[in-house]
């Protein structure tokens, strides 16, 4: 390092730049050809970006885009700053935006959540006798425009959004002043009693299309009202936006906007030459169950050339009626249909049915059959926030910063910080789109001025990795980096909307390949905003992803439209729930098995038994003269550095993995007693803990529903999205694979932040419990101490020793509280107030509270902590070992109904509580702290059971 980084003095040369950030930069991918342009810009903080670039909003929703101004940027040619408008860590996000002036403004501009995202009635003067005037106003002014056109009778009516009610609608009288209607709208407005709402609508006769979505009677009487409205207006060919079984002329016609307000048509749609004009039309999410109708053929439709029937189940038509249909119309060239779905799986035998297709799903016919492999594709939107006007700007943020964050962790020579570091670009990187093709890249960058990590300084960096022209806009991909082998079309949920109808309709599960030159479709300028991807599939019986095939996907998405429909994602529901049933399935009983003769540690000559350990609380407290530590053994980071011959110990208790290579360093054999079993990683790592049981159990109730999202986020997004249709709670929460103490630990509901999280490491999302039992309006959790002599066969005892852990604040499902470690977490050991509470009095107190026995909780314990172990042994019989015998911290939460749910299996737990604070056995008498570990080991190495109890 050069004399200006040790010297803490200002970096002035680019040479010293290079020295101190050489890594940095590497890190970064900037090419090496913009370093110096970048040291110059960094060292006078030149944020430049204004004079290349320009931020616009968006027409497709609350959103902005980035686009060049210059005349043009060569790829490589420049390199640009972006400041952070925000960092912050997770757990005081909530507090920053609500006590920093002037954040929550900036982040909620940043996010396009700073407006008002629908009327307020009252802030409009609209309530009352005063909203019962404004609907007889806009009927009046109807009426009043129909005269000036020379209608002497309206056909089409829209009364939205104006907070019409039963009396209101009774009063306006609609039927005698328009009793030609063919199209009536009162969306929006406050109707809730289906009897009123039949009887004036059924009184238009001629009625083609009614539209009541979003009235409070929709909701109460859906099926109802639309039974009883169907049967009073047998003409009705839309309802609610979808096709009623009578559809016809007056509803292709409207798809095909051929009718409208200023065309409403006329009763008599026999023949309609207007019809015969349509060339394309657009059917899809219609609801259409049975496209055999006598309006929709050659007859009336006899220009169509583009067709678009996606979202409709058309479940009354076979694959041949179907084709026979569509075959039908000579001049059909453009074709969207689900695939999967109602003309089958194969794009290829689509072409092949129907020879006139040019384009199919918006892709070229002869491309598809070149490639000869079926093909799914996709039109996917981008999530856009959503809130409400009521809303604070510090709830808003915080509920969609989560597809503009991103992260990085600091680390220095002596550790890695334990929570990761979220930022917000500024307006300028913020405004940067997705794209699978982008033409920029950007990526984080810590300065440090002074040469020291102190002085550091975070930016990210921009700069084209393409050829950019003026008007083109700038994009980056959100997922640099990550292919398919890490589930990055599945990722991409985060920020683009999935077609949940497929997740639900298809079972097959594929394995997916990605023809990159397939997948890049040229601008379309009549439709800017839709782009398509196809995917190829080849069916197996198990999924499988070809790695051969896993590479970075090119859609070219321009104007920030993902194009890249999600691998796997048309099947994610059948993942779902082919995950759950085979589940379900399983269930697994340790078989008879031959127990090995036990080995018994005790020596020959009668000495003690040595004991090498290197946790202080077994060196205090084992006090037993069977046991001598008179040995020292050094573990550091996996290093043994022996002060004596390791061969000597008979029993080694270290908090270090004792694997191959600590065995071949140490000099530790296989003779000797270790505190740990072989493979025992199947139950103290989280994501290994969840698969071990369910490989033998299933799903049992103990166990809340578990992902591993490095493997099974598919899964997951499926079961988030069936909680969410069925109106359950989807509250979850994440935690890393094999870190203690809730570090990187997370409670949320939103979809995207656990996808993102998933960037912080690898993680298991599992089901919040969001009713657990609580201890005076706090959450707790407990801690059992499980001792384990044998896996073959199967000896387990529970020490009489548990405790209670405590949260200090009041339990709350409030989003706030999700951020608050103190409500929703337990640890309080290393962070936090810490508030031992005895456990004698702890059960007492709950008790009195909930009016149950203890002892009916504590034998629903024992059962399920006896259903853990065997599931290790069913699952791992690998795990045994005649010279393994081990302690683990078992924690335990209750629900609400008092039922055990396991949260996690520890190694070498801590056991200081245990050790400090006298207690008393649930079963049995006092039991001493000074003698925990004195009864921990005389249960392990010499078969005694003084205050412990077989499982």
């Amino acid at each position: 390092m050069s004399a200006a980084a040790t010297t803490a003095e200002r970096i002035e040369t680019y040479e010293d730049f290079v020295k101190v950030h050489g890594l940095l930069l590497t890190a970064s991918g900037l090419p090496q050809s913009l370093h110096r342009k970048l040291f110059a810009k960094l060292s006078s903080e030149t944020f430049d970006g204004g004079s290349f670039f320009q931020i616009v909003p968006c027409d497709d929703g609350p959103q902005r885009s980035l686009v060049l101004t210059s005349e043009s940027m060569p790829k490589h040619s420049d390199v640009f700053l972006v400041d952070h408008a925000w960092t912050f860590r997770l757990s005081d996000a909530y507090n920053q935006l609500r006590e920093v002036p002037g954040l929550a403004e900036r982040m909620a501009s940043i996010m396009c959540v700073d407006g008002d995202s629908n009327s307020d009635s009252e802030e409009n003067g609209v309530n009352g006798n005063d909203a019962r005037k404004t609907v007889f106003e806009v009927v009046e002014s109807e009426i009043v425009v129909a005269k000036e056109k020379g209608e002497d009778n309206l056909k089409w009516l829209e009364l939205e959004e104006l907070e019409i009610d039963d009396d209101a609608l009774l009063s306006l009288d609609l039927a005698n002043k328009f009793p030609g209607l063919l199209a009536l709208s009162l969306c929006g407005n406050k109707l809730e009693n289906a009897d009123v709402v039949v009887q004036e609508v059924t009184k238009f006769k001629d009625l083609r299309a009614l539209w009541l979505n979003n009235n409070p009677v929709v909701e109460k009487c859906g099926v109802q009202l639309a039974d009883k409205v169907l049967q009073g207006l047998p003409n009705l060919e839309i309802y609610n936006s979808k096709f009623t079984s009578n559809y016809g002329e007056w509803a292709l016609g409207f798809c095909g906007e051929v009718y409208d307000k200023e065309n409403p048509g006329s009763g008599k749609l026999q023949d309609d030459p207007s019809l015969q004009r349509i060339t394309s039309l657009d059917l899809s999410n219609r609801c259409i169950h049975n496209l055999i109708d006598k309006a929709f053929s050659l007859l009336r439709l006899p220009s169509l050339s583009y067709l678009n029937i996606r979202g409709n189940p058309l479940e009354q038509n076979s694959i041949g009626d179907l084709f026979q249909i569509l075959g039908g119309f000579p001049g059909l060239h453009s074709l969207e249909v689900d695939i999967p779905g109602p003309l089958g799986e194969s794009a290829v035998e689509i072409l092949e049915s129907l020879p006139n297709l040019s384009v199919l799903n918006g892709v070229v016919a002869s491309k598809i059959l070149e490639h000869g492999k079926h093909v799914i594709d996709s039109k996917l939107q981008p999530r856009l926030p959503e809130w409400t006007a009521d809303e604070s700007l510090a709830d808003r943020v915080l509920n969609a910063m989560w597809p503009y964050l991103m992260t990085y962790r600091l680390a220095d020579e002596e550790k890695i910080d334990e929570t990761s570091v979220w930022y917000v670009m500024d307006e300028l990187g913020s405004a940067l789109r997705h794209s699978d093709e982008p033409n920029f890249r950007v990526a984080p960058f810590l300065f440090m001025p002074e040469g020291k990590l102190a002085s550091a300084v975070s930016f990210s960096i921009l700069w084209p990795i393409q050829n950019v022209q003026k008007g083109d806009e700038c994009t980056r991909d959100f997922l640099f980096g990550i292919g398919e082998d890490k589930q990055r079309s599945a990722r991409l949920t985060a920020w683009f909307h999935t077609p949940e109808n497929y997740f639900i309709q298809f079972g097959k599960t594929p394995s997916v390949s990605f023809d990159s030159s397939m997948a890049t479709l040229p601008l379309r300028k009549g439709n800017p905003d839709i782009f398509y991807l196809m995917i190829c599939l080849r069916y197996h019986a198990t999924p499988i992803v070809s790695k051969t095939c896993c590479r970075q996907i090119s859609c070219g998405a321009i104007f920030g439209v993902a194009t890249t429909i999600l691998k796997r994602m048309m099947e994610l529901f059948s993942l779902y729930e082919k995950h759950w049933n085979n589940l379900q399935s399983r269930k697994l009983t340790l078989p008879p098995i031959q127990p090995y003769p036990p080995r018994s540690p005790l020596r020959n000559d009668g000495c003690p038994l040595r004991l090498y350990t290197d946790i202080p609380h077994v060196e205090e407290f084992l006090t037993r003269p069977e046991f001598v530590i008179n040995l020292s053994l050094l573990l550091f980071l996996g290093c043994c550095l022996k002060a004596t011959d390791p061969n000597r110990a008979d029993i080694i208790w270290t908090s270090v993995q004792v694997d191959e290579d600590m065995k071949k360093a140490t000099g530790i054999t296989d003779n000797q007693f270790v505190n740990q079993f072989p493979f025992e990683a199947c139950i103290v790592m989280k994501h290994h803990l969840a698969e071990t049981i369910q490989k033998a159990h299933g799903s049992p109730e103990w166990l809340q529903p578990t992902y591993n999202l490095e493997t099974n986020l598919s899964e997951f997004i499926g079961d988030y999205y069936v909680r969410k249709r069925d109106g359950r709670d989807h509250l979850w929460i994440l935690k890393p694979w094999n870190m203690a103490r809730t570090i990187d630990t997370t409670v949320t509901d939103n979809l995207t932040a656990i996808i993102r999280l998933m960037e912080t490491g690898p993680k298991i999302c599992q089901k919040y419990i969001e009713h657990p039992a609580l201890f005076n309006g706090k959450k707790f959790d407990l801690r059992y101490i499980v001792l384990v002599r044998s896996m073959k066969p199967l000896e387990l005892f529970l020490s009489d020793v548990f405790w209670a852990r405590l949260a200090n604040n009041s339990y709350s499902l409030e989003k706030h509280s999700f951020f608050e470690y103190e409500t929703h977490f337990t640890v309080m050991n290393y962070r936090g107030r810490f508030n031992h509470k005895n456990t004698p009095e702890f059960v007492k107190e709950f008790e009195l509270e909930h009016q149950v026995k203890w002892l009916d909780i504590r034998e629903r314990v024992r059962t399920m902590i006896r259903s853990v172990f065997e599931a290790a042994a069913i699952a791992h019989p690998e795990m045994h070992s005649p010279t393994s015998r081990a302690m683990y911290g078992v924690d335990v939460m209750l629900d609400s109904s008092f039922n055990p749910k396991l949260l996690e299996v520890t190694y070498c737990p801590d056991c200081a509580r245990a050790c400090k604070y006298d207690t008393e056995a649930i079963v049995g008498g006092v039991v001493k702290g000074r003698d925990f570990f004195n009864d921990i080991f005389g249960c392990l190495f010499l078969n005694e059971t003084t205050h412990v109890s077989p499982l």
